[in-house]
């Protein structure tokens, strides 16, 4: 770093409290002068003063120049004596006619105003210059830095700032931990710090062809005493390249992806908080003429401090957001699921700048008998917590759903559990985990084998649906209250879908949007549902949606669910009824058989024979008739038995004295599932076997 330049004498100037003029008459004799102007020329009144001689305009004109340098010797009494002065003049014409005694005017002598002030001499331009470009740009710092979370945002805009009227070239290298949200290390030399070109911005004029572009690794270069300062927070003034080339310590070829072309001086300050290193901003001038001083790198440090704190800010921001997205997405299911049922894609896109993640969730649940459950939901607020309890939300729906429950009955006891969540943020008893104060729903089962969907919302909008061929519309879903609200039933809505029918389940973020009616969202929805091409993937299909409906910032977090349903062929599902009779099991089992040898999967017979015969009989034996029977042939093969009784079956092991209780128990150790749901006439045992896969153990217990 250099010492302070000494400045040269200031060139002589008059007091601005004197008022410099002259009065000339016609011939340039002075009429009259201020002090001001005999302290700049030896002119004394009566006497005609040659150097104001040749700016009185010719005879009959009755204005002057406006303004007019000049430059004259001073022979005048003073400090001003035997020195050249460039001045800057005005003349004014004082009397044009004087009124007579008679009807018409009476010429009179011309008077002209000579009004003088010291010209500006280019030292005292060029530093007028340098202290406005200063006073600029820390006024534009004041207003644009710090008003962004986004690292590369921020970094951009610092760039922008400096150039053209600070410098011909900005560049802002960040270290690459910076960049993710990690913290930098603690480091002692310079040669350690790991950068990544961020912004850089340029004056048409300087050659940077050759530099470093935005996004490549700055290469490393050693510890050098010249670049040490910085990692103090100090910047390194350079007002001569030449000094860099020789104390930097990079190759000649190596120097050229740092300094550009034509450069005569640079200032490079680190971006420095809280005793860490997060970045550098250098900064090159070739095209404007003054070279950098103690002034500039100063104002600079001050420009950059401010930035370091924005960076720091940012940094944090994006560790934070980047934990929730990553949370968040982990706890979504598969982005793509192929199923008997149908083929789905989820999509999450977290809110804009300044709201982040949030709560809205998807989900895809596989159900008994090849159906399949679709969920959306959303919880209030952003940020972590709204993470976090969205997380809570969807366990406890898998839970629930597992118990295979109907989506009216499956929302009034998640309603349950919201309650008791908020109870505790209330009462203060929730200390560990956040609570739920508010969320919205919706949860809907799809059955490939009948074609139906049953669905049921909890202050959540309702599902788009796009039959094959025709155009989208909106089911007509009966609104429940959100979440936590409590003491409402949620009525469940039932309606047929088409094979390769399109289900859009999504959160209000989608279609909701600052200042604008969600009608018109829906509305834009409905018509990128219908250009959808039907031959394109769900996934692209997604992205046109969301390139058609949302705003390129959302204000709100964003789940999309699209959903393309299957239909099982007529010829793999066997249906029959039986009478009451425990006469009829023997044809139970021969129905079972001969379905099964159609086909061909005789090597599930004798298992599947067997479940069949304990089911029917306890369906005849405990619950009456009618009893039905259904065997679904799809990856796995299902069986099941529905009879008109409510009443839960249990699992028990029989002791060796017992005549009974054995049946259930055997059907569980020779099937891969079974479980049992309740249906609006009573319930459904079901079964599963995996089809080509290994014979089921257990037999013998």
């Amino acid at each position: 770093m250099r010492e302070p330049e000494r400045r040269a004498p200031s060139p002589p100037s008059v007091p601005v409290s004197e008022t410099a003029a002259v009065v000339l008459d016609d011939t340039g004799v002075v009429v009259a002068r201020t002090q001001g102007a005999a302290r700049l020329l030896d002119c004394p009144p009566g006497q005609t003063c040659a150097p104001l001689l040749g700016l009185l305009p010719p005879a009959g004109t009755d204005t002057g120049p406006a303004a007019r340098p000049m430059t004259v010797p001073s022979d005048g009494p003073g400090d001003l004596g035997g020195q050249q002065l460039a001045l800057d003049c005005t003349v004014v014409r004082l009397t044009a006619r004087t009124p007579g005694d008679g009807a018409a005017p009476t010429p009179a002598p011309a008077r002209w105003l000579v009004l003088i002030t010291p010209a500006e001499t280019a030292a005292e331009a060029a530093e007028r210059d340098a202290r406005r470009r200063r006073t600029g740009l820390s006024h534009a710092a004041a207003a644009g830095i710090g008003t962004s979370l986004d690292v590369t945002e921020m970094a951009e805009t610092l760039v922008d700032l400096l150039v053209p009227d600070f410098a011909d070239l900005a560049t802002v290298d960040i270290a690459e931990q910076v960049l993710v949200g990690d913290e930098p290390p603690h480091l002692d030399a310079s040669g350690d710090v790991r950068l990544r070109r961020t912004a850089a911005a340029q004056s048409p004029e300087i050659s940077a062809e050759d530099l470093l572009a935005v996004g490549e690794a700055l290469p490393p270069v050693g510890d050098s005493p010249l670049m040490r300062p910085l990692m103090q927070g100090l910047p390194v003034l350079v007002p001569d390249i030449a000094v860099l080339h020789a104390k930097l310590g990079v190759d000649p070829q190596g120097l050229r992806l740092f300094v550009p072309r034509g450069a005569h001086s640079s200032v490079a300050v680190p971006l420095y908080a809280r005793g860490l290193v997060l970045g550098c901003v250098t900064v090159w001038r070739s095209q404007l003429p003054s070279a950098y001083g103690e002034e500039d790198a100063a104002l600079l440090q001050d420009v950059v401090s401010r930035a370091a704190l924005g960076v720091d800010n940012a940094r944090r921001y994006t560790k934070e957001h980047r934990s929730a997205v990553a949370l968040q997405r982990s706890l979504l299911p598969r982005s793509a699921v192929d199923c008997a049922a149908a083929e789905t894609v989820g999509v999450y896109q977290p809110a804009g700048v300044g709201s982040g993640v949030g709560g809205d969730w998807f989900d895809v649940i596989p159900l008994p008998s090849l159906r399949i459950a679709f969920v959306v939901g959303d919880v209030v607020g952003h940020g972590l917590d709204a993470t976090a309890a969205m997380a809570r939300l969807r366990t406890a729906v898998q839970t629930l759903a597992d118990l295979d429950l109907d989506p009216g009955e499956l929302l009034t006891h998640l309603d349950d559990l919201v309650l008791g969540l908020s109870g505790e943020e209330t009462t203060g008893d929730s200390r560990s985990e956040t609570a739920v104060l508010g969320a919205t729903c919706l949860y809907a089962v799809y059955d490939p084998v009948t074609r139906r969907c049953a669905a049921a919302t909890a202050g959540h909008p309702p599902p788009a649906l796009l039959p094959p061929g025709e155009e989208p519309v909106f089911v007509g879903l009966v609104p429940g209250p959100p979440l936590g609200v409590g003491g409402m039933p949620f009525e469940v809505t039932e309606f047929d879908v088409e094979p390769a029918s399109l289900l859009a389940f999504f959160t209000d973020g989608l279609v909701e949007s600052r200042g604008g009616d969600i009608e018109e969202g829906m509305e834009r929805l409905r018509s990128a549902l219908a250009d959808a091409d039907p031959g394109r993937s769900l996934g692209e299909v997604s992205q046109s949606v969301f390139a058609g409906v949302l705003p390129h910032e959302p204000a709100d977090d964003v789940a999309l669910l699209l959903a393309r349903t299957h239909a099982l062929p007529p010829d793999q599902v066997a249906a029959w009824e039986l009478e009451p009779d425990l006469s009829h099991v023997a044809h139970a089992r021969e129905l079972v058989v001969g379905q099964l040898a159609d086909w061909q999967l005789d090597d599930l017979s004798f298992v599947t024979e067997l479940v069949a015969s304990e089911l029917v009989t306890n369906a005849i034996r405990y619950a009456g008739g009618p009893v039905g029977l259904r065997l679904i042939r799809d990856r796995v093969l299902v069986c099941e038995v529905s009879d008109p009784s409510s009443t839960q079956p249990r699992l028990r092991r029989a002791r060796e004295t017992d005549e009974g209780g054995r049946g259930l128990f055997l059907v569980a150790q020779l099937t891969d599932r079974w479980g049992c749901r309740f249906t609006s006439t009573g319930k459904t045992i079901w079964t599963e076997q995996p089809i080509g896969g290994p014979p089921a153990e257990g037999l013998s217990g």
